[in-house]
This record gives C-alpha cells, structure tokens and sequence, in this order.
C-alpha cells in the first residue's frame, strides 16, 4: 500500500483524488477503496471475493450479522446478483435508479452469504455519482461498500470525512466532493403479500415510492439481527450524548453546561453560534439532509457536553432525518447527559 503523511499530524492518511484507473487497480488486488456517492461515501471491495468482504467488516469494526449493500452499474448488472425481481422493482428502478434507492432481492447463488450476513436476500443499489459510476463501469465485479466510517458512528459526506478516520486503514480515496444528498439510501423489500416495504428510511422520500408502488408498510429497526443494512436501532451517532426534544426548553434545563444544538430552521437564544447548526433557515428539507452528518461532525469536533436537536416535520426527507437523529440519540426523546 502507498500511504502518505499528513503535513499537520504524524499519522499516515491515505492518498485521494479522481484516479479510478488508480481505484480499479486496487479494488482488483483485492483492497478496499472509499468511494463517493450522492448519499454518503462508501468503504468499497470486491463484493465477488471473501477476502475483500472480510476487511470491510474489520476496518469498519462492523459486526458480522449487518449486512452490505452491493453497488453496480445498471439495471442489467443486478440481474445475476437476484433471483427474482418483481415488477414494481423494476419499474422503480427504470424511474429512480442511479438514485438513492436500495432494493432488497433475493439473491443468487453468486452472491456470498458473507455479503449478506445469512440472509437470503441482497441489498442492491446504482449510485448517482459520476466518478463511482464510472468506476464501476470499468469493473467486471460489483462492489460491496457500506459507509466509509468506523460503526456506528456519523456517516461521511466529504473525502475528509473519511480521511480522519479511515485514512489510515486505505490506500485510496477517490474523491467526489461534497456528497449530494448527505444521508443514506432509502432500503425498501417486498413482503409476502407483495405490498413493498420500507426497511430504511433515506434520501428518497417514501412519498416517493408509494407514487410507484402504492401504500407501502415502514419497518421498525432491528437491535439485533437486522433484515436489512443500517437497521440497528443505534447508529450514526457522534461522540456526544444527543438528546431530542423541545429546544427552548432543552436549553433552559441544561443552561450552563457545554453544549450544542442542531435545529431545523432557528437558531437557540443563549448558545453561542459556533455551537449551533441550523440545518435549513428555508426549511428546505433536502438542503437539512445534506447538512445533517456533516453539522454532526462540526459539533463532535468541539468536545461537548452534549448536543441538543429537534425532530422536523414528518414528511418527505424529514423522515429520514428524523430516524437518523432519533438513532443518534440511541434511546430517543429518553437521552440524558
């Protein structure tokens, strides 16, 4: 591996930038690459080799019964991944895929059980990103890549992001800048009915879906073997204890000790501005979502007490958002610091 120093510490990082002939190469070696995504980046491998499977889960730390996401290039490239592909799948890929849509499938007998955690269905999805697309294009095998952070804590949206934390166990990150969406992929399956089914929340809205396929069932999350990646009921959570709530009120009770706020639209009075992240003064779900993960980051980097947040409406993405800080929180509206 060829690792470079970082000029500001004396840790090694790993390389970055937009060579995917450089990514290709390593990825056929059997490495593991971050890649960006319009969701968040990913920790890629082969998803055909064990040996590649196997260090997604160690430098992730991530526990063997999560399953992975399977990442190709088309439609047609998720054919010999599955078993079957019902149709309202297929009309949802022709409409939303590349996009931040993942179908759970049964699977194949190509797909390894590694993959899968056991289960009998895979994850799979096209992500709507130039460089990843186009990476994938020139590979003859799909890519496994859940996000490229240590479990459980905040997803990245920047090759930074990945940087910090991961830098030191990769050879390359390519870099696509700033992530479109900034939260994870929306997981959906079918169940024995063939009502479509929710297991994720994410970057496309469930409104979204039921325009599609009908009224859909939504998934509670799994603290234990998950159906699908990114179930756990904990995850995606900063340094920081977070506790939701009614801000004004949440600031009156823990005034005087350090601490953060992350809010939809209005700042907090008596909380100094560099310890607030306002997600959208606009109230433009879309712009919160990109900036959730990273204001996470923001506020972790500041050594807090703690980090107080509100819920938004529960529409479109503010769903997804919701459930990202509801399992930030861990234990939800309970949290206490």
């Amino acid at each position: 591996m060829t690792y470079f120093v970082h000029p500001n510490s004396y840790i090694f990082v790993a390389q970055h930038g937009t060579d995917i002939t450089q990514a290709a190469r390593l990825l056929r070696e059997g490495q593991l690459v971050a890649i960006p995504t319009e969701t968040v980046y990913g920790l890629a491998g082969n998803a055909m080799d064990e040996q590649a499977v196997g260090r997604i889960f160690s430098v992730k730390n991530r526990p063997s019964f999560d399953p992975l996401i399977v990442h190709v290039a088309s439609v047609e490239r998720i054919l010999p991944l599955v078993s079957d592909f019902p149709d309202t799948g297929r009309e949802l890929a022709s409409l939303y895929m590349p996009g931040p849509l993942t179908l759970l499938l049964p699977k194949s007998r190509e797909v390894s059980d590694f993959v899968t955690a056991g289960s009998q269905r895979v994850a799979v999805r096209i992500p709507r990103h130039p460089l990843t697309l186009e990476l994938l294009e020139t590979l003859d095998f799909p890519l496994a890549a859940p996000s490229a952070n240590p479990f459980g804590y905040i997803s990245p949206t920047t090759a930074a992001h990945v940087e910090r934390q991961l830098g030191h166990a990769l050879p390359y990150i390519l870099d696509g800048g700033s992530c479109e969406v900034g939260i994870e992929s929306t997981i959906i399956g079918w169940g024995d009915s063939g009502q479509v089914v929710v297991y994720r929340k994410g970057g496309m809205s469930i409104e979204e879906i039921e325009n599609v396929a009908g009224p859909v069932k939504v998934m509670p999350h799994s603290s234990s073997r998950p159906d699908a990646p990114g179930m756990l009921a904990s995850h995606y959570a900063p340094s920081a204890p977070v506790l939701l709530g009614d801000l004004k009120e949440l600031a009156k009770e823990y005034a005087g000790q350090r601490i953060g706020v992350i809010s939809f639209r209005e700042g907090v009075d008596g909380i100094p501005e560099e310890r607030q992240v306002i997600l959208s003064k606009v109230g433009d779900y879309a712009e919160a979502a990109r900036r959730l993960f990273a204001g996470m980051r923001e506020l972790d980097a500041l050594g807090l007490e703690g980090i107080l947040a509100e819920l938004l409406p529960e529409e479109g993405l503010g769903r997804a958002i919701n459930d990202r800080l509801r399992r930030a929180a861990a234990t939800g509206e309970t949290t206490e610091f």
